[in-house]
């Protein structure tokens, strides 16, 4: 696969070493000469000197061929601006954008631009899933499918010692995995019940999001 990256800020770096290490067809685009001429010295021809939020820079980059185009770098504006143009003018089949402020997210998505990875809501869902007094975490989001995918944290009521059959979950929901306090995996049916400690993992349909809030509350 080819991707083109935009952005050789830390991110861009490690994210560009982990797709060569996989095997793929990578280029770095990164407008900073300075940083182009170390990470030439470390990754050789893989970086693109440039703008690339520039169609000349990007036609230079191989843009109508590439399989994916990632902007990470710290401006939304480039982020958003390299994204429409690899999306709309390029046609490239799979267009992510790095977003740095939580309240840019929805002019990307008015904008376009769907596939989204915001920074700062990943630090927050990280630091969930390590307290305890976060019952709810989100793992990850399938915005094509119209999908959430949750960690549920048993902290006492409302859910100890409740079935799963009486959660009163979203319609469409599945809780395909239950975690005991000590380790053990479980595959819980309508009938098992939950204890003080437990964590599960739970899918349920984008729409039903605050329904789940709502319970574990």
């Amino acid at each position: 696969m080819y991707i083109i990256l935009l952005g050789g800020g830390e991110v861009g770096y490690y994210l560009c070493r982990e797709l060569l290490d996989m095997g793929h067809e990578v280029l770095l685009i990164e407008k900073d000469a300075i940083k182009c001429e170390h990470f030439k010295e470390e990754l050789g021809s893989v970086i693109l000197c440039g703008d690339g939020c520039e169609m000349a820079v990007l036609t230079k980059a191989g843009i109508t061929r590439a399989d994916m185009f990632v902007a990470v770098t710290d401006e939304d504006d480039d982020n958003l601006a390299a994204t429409q143009i690899a999306k709309q003018k390029f046609n490239v089949p799979q267009v992510i954008a790095r977003i740095n402020k939580p309240k840019d997210e929805r002019i990307f998505v008015k904008l376009g631009i769907e596939h989204t990875v915001n920074a700062a809501a990943l630090i927050l869902e990280n630091i969930k899933a390590q307290t305890a007094i976060f019952p709810l975490v989100r793992l990850l989001s399938f915005k094509e499918k119209g999908l959430e995918l949750f960690l549920v944290k048993v902290l006492g009521a409302p859910l100890a010692d409740k079935r799963v059959v009486e959660l009163a979950l979203p319609s469409g929901s599945e809780v395909p995995l239950l975690i005991r306090q000590g380790g053990e995996l479980v595959v819980p049916d309508l009938r098992t019940i939950l204890e003080i400690g437990d964590q599960f993992i739970c899918l349920i349909p984008s729409e039903g999001e605050a329904m789940l809030k709502a319970i574990v509350s």
